[in-house]
């Protein structure tokens, strides 16, 4: 989808269901409220200006009642202003947050469903990368802006019609006097607003016109510095070990040189931007009185109407100047937007490629048999390219499979038949019923209670302490037991013999029927290998276990070799 080419559309698509969600009433009655209390912001500031012309009447008159009479309408017009205001950032917050908590929660099941947010790693990284800046700063954009930009744009829609009239009327009718020819002009300062504010507006577009790219590039910058942080960080102890920070020193300084660049683009566009705004104020101050004070030089108007002419005049070409004063915000909201999108897009290929209409995958299925099976299975990347030989075989319950493995496809036929890998040919099928569990190089270890990470991803309460303490016990890791009710980052705090022993520990408790180990004992000593072999054959003896290890020793715990 290119959604650039149909960007409203698309985004108000992704988005704009928010209002037929569950809650579409709570929903369409803050909308009206916030409609309504915005007209009540524009009647007030039409009061104010009548306020005005009425105040420096009085003034002109030198009618001390009169000015004491405004005095006290001033006191409800400040309690008033206080209420509307006060009520309206109420509502237009809790839309804010409401269409934001939606959205999120939204892209957020799409990309964290059936290991999506893996499967989109291997896509070419573009417009789908850096997902947690998208997810948490660019979602934000999109929604608050829209809701901020749409609520200025009525408000000034609204501002243009009411103080179109007011400046019509006090306009009245000027001749130009051309030669012999006299034109009479109808409402000239409403003429006189609207060619400046066109003016202006064409102007300022063309001036900031190079900040919709710049400020792409500079976020998507800011994105990349910020996860190569995270990844830093997510790696630090192979790092320290390894002395990497040279390196890393130098990949992230290179990382936020671009952000230099990109804020040296940004820099520039918001120079022109300046330039204009600069000049474009000091003329919005002077121009309206300029225009207007002829009439009341002539005595057409009074001193108040004068005020109010010149209020009116700054209210109109306000207004009609939203395009220029928005330009910023609105190349942002664009592209935090297509960022989302981007996102969106990717995970939609991703359901493509997984689709039951797509024969380009490799199916897996839960089917009536007692063994696994796989029927002209083939592993391919995502262009196409045959990454394998077609191979068939089963592998029965209770076996023991050592993977041969020259080309690393065995890591890639693990994801096939945990339906993380679909890019292929054939089908797989397993046992209905029976309870898989796959054991990487390294187990994800939450940062919580050290019971709570090897219950993951089950809750604690699913499983005894006693036998959680039995199980460290037989992988001799009893001295972790006194930790059991620690808080801490145990992918940091333990070493890789003691996160891969764990590992063990959370198979041991969770018993499947089929166990499928990805070099997750390689970093232990062949001995302890070997025991932990033993340790998981004896305690599951009817788990058909499939192994891929680098370990020479670990060939005796298994049946048979299958070569991939």
């Amino acid at each position: 989808m290119n959604h650039k080419k149909n960007f409203f559309t698309t985004f108000m698509k992704l988005a704009g269901s928010y209002w037929t969600s569950k809650n579409c009433l709570i929903i369409w009655a803050e909308t009206v409220l916030l409609i309504v209390l915005t007209v009540m912001q524009i009647k007030l500031a039409v009061y104010i200006t009548q306020w005005n012309a009425a105040l420096f009447d009085a003034i002109e008159q030198r009618s001390m009642a009169g000015v004491k009479s405004q005095a006290v309408i001033l006191i409800l017009i400040f309690i008033g202003s206080i209420t509307i205001a006060t009520v309206h950032l109420i509502v237009k917050r809790r839309l804010l947050i409401g269409w934001r908590t939606w959205l999120t929660e939204k892209v957020i099941s799409k990309w964290i469903q059936q290991g999506r947010h893996y499967q989109i790693t291997f896509l070419s990284p573009s417009d789908h990368d850096n997902p947690d800046g998208r997810i948490a700063e660019d979602i934000r954009i999109a929604t608050e802006d829209a809701i901020a930009l749409s609520h200025s744009l009525f408000y000034c829609l609204l501002m243009l019609a009411s103080f179109s009239q007011i400046l019509w009327g006090i306009s009245g009718k000027v001749v130009f006097e051309f030669g012999n020819v006299l034109i009479p002009v109808m409402g000239y300062l409403v003429w006189i607003s609207i060619s400046y504010s066109i003016c202006a507006s064409i102007l300022g577009w063309w001036m900031g016109k190079p900040m919709t790219s710049a400020t792409h590039t500079r976020q998507t910058r800011e994105a990349d510095f910020r996860h190569n942080l995270i990844d830093i960080q997510n790696n630090s102890q192979a790092i320290a070990l390894i002395r990497g920070e040279t390196n890393e020193q130098e990949r992230l300084l290179d990382s936020f040189r671009a952000i230099i660049g990109s804020y040296a683009e940004q820099t520039s566009a918001w120079i022109r931007i300046q330039l204009f705004t600069s000049g474009y104020s000091v003329a919005s101050m002077a121009l309206p009185i300029l225009v207007a004070s002829p009439r009341y030089i002539a005595g057409a108007i009074s001193l108040g109407m004068l005020i109010q002419s010149v209020q009116a005049f700054q209210h109109m070409v306000s207004a009609l100047s939203w395009p220029v004063d928005n330009m910023a915000q609105i190349a942002k909201w664009r592209t935090s937007v297509e960022r989302v999108l981007g996102l969106m897009d990717a995970l939609d290929h991703l359901e493509h490629d997984i689709s039951p209409l797509n024969s380009r995958q490799i199916r897996v299925n839960e089917a009536n048999v007692s063994a696994l099976t796989f029927n002209n299975v083939r592993l391919e990347d995502l262009k196409g390219e045959k990454l394998s030989i077609v191979f068939n075989g089963e592998i029965k319950a209770g076996e023991h499979v050592l993977i041969s493995d020259q080309a690393n496809n065995g890591p890639k036929l693990f994801k096939a038949i945990a339906g993380l890998w679909p890019w292929g040919s054939g089908q797989i099928e397993v046992p209905s019923g029976q309870s898989t569990f796959f054991m990487p190089p390294k187990p994800y270890l939450p940062a919580k209670s050290l019971f709570d990470a090897i219950c993951y991803p089950k809750p604690k309460a699913a499983f005894d302490q006693a036998e959680v303490e039995k199980k460290l016990e037989q992988v001799g890791q009893k001295a972790l037991i006194n930790q059991l009710n620690q808080v801490d980052a145990w992918e940091d705090v333990l070493s890789n013999e003691q996160q891969q022993y764990l590992g063990v520990v959370r198979a041991l408790l969770h018993r499947p029927q089929w166990l499928f180990i990805q070099e997750a004992l390689d970093s232990l000593p062949p001995n302890d290998e070997e025991k932990m072999l033993k340790l998981l054959a004896r305690e599951l003896p009817h788990a058909g276990v499939l192994t891929i290890t680098h370990q020479p020793s670990a060939q005796a715990f298994h049946q048979r070799k299958l070569k991939i």
